[in-house]
């Protein structure tokens, strides 16, 4: 039975969890705990079937101090880890890969160098390379949600589906960190015009949003990265994780 993938996210600056709003760290970064790996085993104890990592000082300084941090909770959880932030060419690509995350999200790479982001899309494929599309008013952003592009969200991923990646993490920046609902009719376009899985991160609420996600699973939107709903307890984890799986909202 298919069931929708709800995946917790984990922020990272100064070393510390933090919830970012529109992915401006300096706007309000709130903090849930100094310990990001303890924060990976307690989504774990919960029942958690899949982890989304963010590297906040790797996407806006492209700073590799958080590495260590990365490879430790990895290596304590025994859940896939998907990681974004601050991977610019092949060589971070390796450093990152080298933790032992299972899944990268490329964002800034796949547009500002094309042609390594295809070498590594080549060498390690669709299932561990993915494409985070960060989204204001139809327009990509890059570097930790910060500099405008120019480029509209669906004919970059129709570029970059051709290229053979078969998912996207959708983001609508605007709703990102502040509760403000998932934007689903960008997700939906996306996956049309695309054929791509997406992922759907920022803005979900509660368990509503959740039961309308899973009501679009047959059109390619089969995950959700949730964080400030579950570090403010918006629904108990244990019983999210059990319906989620069953495919039914109650």
């Amino acid at each position: 039975m298919k069931y929708l993938l709800v995946i917790p996210s984990i922020d990272i600056k100064d070393g510390k969890t933090v919830r970012v709003v529109q992915g401006i760290p300096e706007l309000n970064c709130q903090e849930y705990g100094s310990d990001p790996v303890e924060m990976a085993r307690i989504w774990r104890a919960e029942n958690a079937r899949m982890l989304h990592v963010v590297d906040f000082d790797g996407a806006i300084e492209h700073s590799k101090r958080n590495i260590k941090v990365i490879e430790e909770i990895c290596s304590s959880v025994i859940i896939p880890v998907e990681f974004a932030g601050g991977i610019r060419n092949s060589e971070d690509v390796k450093m990152i890969m080298d933790t032992g995350i299972s899944r990268l999200a490329l964002a800034t790479m796949a547009i500002e160098n094309t042609k390594e982001f295809i070498k590594v899309f080549n060498q390690y494929g669709p299932a561990k390379i993915v494409v985070g599309l960060d989204i204001i008013d139809n327009e990509i952003i890059l570097r930790g949600k910060r500099q405008k592009t120019g480029l509209n969200y669906l004919e970059f991923a129709k570029q970059i589906a051709d290229i053979g990646v078969e998912r996207f993490i959708v983001t609508d920046v605007s709703k990102n960190g502040i509760l403000g609902g998932p934007n689903l009719p960008i997700c939906i376009e996306i996956a049309n015009h695309t054929g791509t899985k997406i992922t759907v991160s920022g803005g979900v609420r509660n368990k509503d949003e959740l039961m309308d996600i899973q009501g679009i699973m047959h059109l390619g939107v089969d995950s959700v990265i949730v964080g400030r709903a579950l570090y403010e307890n918006r629904f108990p984890c244990q019983k999210l994780w059990r319906v989620a799986e069953s495919g039914i909202f109650e």
